[in-house]
């Protein structure tokens, strides 16, 4: 997993989850809401999340359920 985050950007933790009580999971980036996950595919992101090892592997798992959803006109507040 070294080769994969080469500027230590998860390491700061950006992505972070909320679940609710009927299992639908938000992801957040830098505490904005950047995706929602419901049904079977919230249960599977949720049981690849409670088997990761570290921190920086859960990271890992949210960055690519998340996808490429910055495009360089997200606005810096």
């Amino acid at each position: 997993m070294d080769n994969i985050d080469k500027r230590n950007r998860l390491g700061d933790e950006p992505f972070n989850y909320r679940v609710t009580k009927d299992n639908t999971v938000f992801l957040d980036y830098n505490g904005s809401q950047v995706k929602i996950i419901k049904g079977r595919d919230a249960e599977k992101f949720l049981k690849r999340i409670r088997a990761a090892d570290n921190r920086t592997e859960a990271q890992l798992i949210m960055a690519k359920i998340t996808g490429n959803f910055k495009r360089g006109n997200e606005r810096k507040t």
